[in-house]
């Protein structure tokens, strides 16, 4: 049982829904730990292909509980379990895809949340921000470092060195935002994407986003394909990696079993 989230299990399928809607969603330590948890079980469980998180009520998450935080209630600052903010923002260890519906306000956090996602899907409601310099904090959840990498320096620090906001249609001009969609069809447009990944073989897509992400930490293309990913020797290992060519050669759907 959860506490601060809903948690949803649907075929391959994990949907997530942040749940303090009268906070907009803010986070405080307990609702931290608590998704720590619920992302670590998603991690480890073989039946589960692709995690999707969003907010109730009219907001994604507003980030950090400033208001738990001013009430001196945490210790030594902010407090957030090993695998950062949401349990996600600080986890480098999950090859499994998650996808971001971003339902109105995602601000600070919450905006670093749907950052370490894959895939951002955002309502046309949607607003977005990193406005931690306006209350004395700063982006300490991999804001600073992501949303550069995502969308190039000047428009990061465009962002970031004035908090402003930015709404759903300039964060897909941008390049952070996959898809725009009326608040109406957001989960259902999240759904569709994730039923496209599972129509992948699990193993490649984990070696995809395994080796884009360690990818990154090299300089040039030819260091980056020169790495060993552990990923891409599993996928070269595994029954899928014979099914894939054979199914297409049969013209019929693969059965990918994982493994």
């Amino acid at each position: 049982m959860t506490e601060f989230c809903k948690v949803e299990k649907d075929g391959r399928i994990l949907t997530v829904t942040m749940n303090r809607p009268d906070l907009l969603n803010a986070l405080h330590p307990p609702a931290n730990v608590e998704l720590g948890h619920v992302f670590d079980d998603f991690a480890a469980d073989p039946d589960l292909w692709v995690a999707i998180i969003t907010g109730a009520g009219r907001g994604f998450c507003a980030g950090n509980d400033l208001k738990f935080q001013a009430a001196g209630k945490m210790k030594g600052g902010v407090e957030v379990p090993v695998h950062g903010f949401a349990g996600l923002t600080a986890r480098y260890d999950c090859d499994k895809p998650v996808i971001a519906a971003v339902n109105g306000v995602a601000m600070g956090g919450g905006f670093e949340i749907a950052l370490a996602c894959d895939i951002l899907i955002a309502s046309e409601d949607a607003k977005f921000a990193l406005p931690e310099p306006r209350v004395g904090l700063a982006a300490l959840a991999g804001g600073m470092h992501r949303l550069p990498r995502q969308i190039g320096l000047k428009h990061a620090m465009g962002m970031m060195l004035t908090g402003r906001r930015v709404d759903a249609k300039e964060g897909h001009d941008l390049g952070f935002v996959n898809e725009v969609v009326p608040a109406a069809e957001l989960m259902s447009t999240a759904r569709r994407w994730a039923e496209q990944i599972c129509e992948c073989a699990p193993l490649s897509v984990r070696a995809t986003k395994q080796a884009a992400m360690a990818g990154m930490a090299h300089g040039t293309i030819e260091a980056a394909m020169a790495e060993k990913y552990e990923g891409v020797r599993t996928m070269v290992k595994s029954e899928d990696f014979v099914e894939g060519p054979k199914a297409f050669a049969e013209k019929r759907k693969p059965n990918w079993k994982g493994r």
